[in-house]
């Protein structure tokens, strides 16, 4: 059944010296903010998410490449292994929403450069040019989620580390790129947000049980998910708060509904405040 009615949800977990998202641009040192304020991308949160659910037999279209399920190397490779050459879009949004849980829950887009060559044409110069039309075909998805911001601004130690024992130049001498930086957050509570909404869900074929199975997962976000930068125990869900209203277009607005949860800087909250809006029930549940 299509997603009835509206979804919020909020997650709280925490870091102990632990590198909870690096930041390619910056060394690989965790990301904050220039007040330095911790977070974590929301394309890292759906990436454990997606994690999660193949985990538990879910179709996921974006795998990473140390969990891929199948011989595609590329996105391009597994749309088009699966899916009917050909197909007209609407044909080929059904298909791909049905088949993928990550492409109804958070969208896709589906670009590809042309096959078949276009006309020759003249410029304005008088020179004949060729052109390859591209297709894209975009897919807006229902679950959107924000990225974590730690509650209090976050503490980040760095130590030099040796990356190999065997890098060596030919002259024996021990290569330039032999030693490295490892970063870590000390210690931190972090607080994202998310929503659901089912004007967008009877586009995909989002359903009821697809929220259920997110709800699921949020607890678990961080099992098996263990590297260097995030040793087992080092990073936990503490709670997940979930939010569901009684009709699609929500008793009150998701900014609203984030704004009425306050997260204290040891992970605690004020139940009495996460229930202030009337007639907006809220479930409370544990980390795994």
């Amino acid at each position: 059944m299509i997603l009835k009615n509206k979804i919020d949800f909020a997650a709280i977990f925490g870091v102990r010296n632990a590198n909870p998202n690096g930041d390619p641009l910056n060394g690989n040192r965790p990301r904050t903010n220039y007040d330095r304020i911790g977070e974590v991308s929301d394309v890292c949160i759906k990436r454990k998410i997606r994690d999660r659910l193949q985990e538990a037999g879910v179709p996921i279209f974006v795998q990473s490449d140390d969990k891929r399920q199948d011989n595609y190397r590329s996105l391009k490779s597994r749309a088009e292994g699966e899916l009917k050459k050909d197909l007209p879009e609407p044909e080929f949004r059904s298909a791909a929403c049905k088949k993928w849980f990550d492409v109804r829950a958070f969208g896709q887009l589906f670009a590809y450069g042309g096959k078949k060559k276009s006309k020759k044409k003249k410029s304005e110069t008088g020179d004949e040019t060729t052109s390859d039309k591209g297709v894209s075909i975009g897919i807006r998805g229902p679950v959107s989620i924000h990225p974590a911001f730690s509650v209090d601004k976050i503490n980040i130690s760095s130590e030099q580390i040796v990356k190999s024992v065997n890098a060596q130049g030919d002259d024996g001498i021990p290569s330039s790129d032999r030693m490295g930086m490892k970063h870590r957050v000390d210690e931190g509570i972090y607080v994202f947000y998310g929503s659901m909404n089912p004007q967008l869900a009877t586009k995909t074929g989002f359903s009821d049980e697809d929220a259920q199975a997110i709800k699921d997962v949020l607890p678990k976000l961080f099992e098996n998910d263990a590297s260097s930068a995030r040793p087992e125990g080092s990073m936990e869900v503490l709670k997940v708060v979930w939010w569901e209203h009684n009709c699609p277009h929500g008793q009150y607005s998701s900014a609203k509904v984030h704004r009425s949860f306050s997260v204290n800087s040891d992970g605690s909250f004020d139940n009495n405040k996460l229930n202030a809006l009337e007639g907006l029930k809220s479930e409370i549940i544990d980390g795994f």
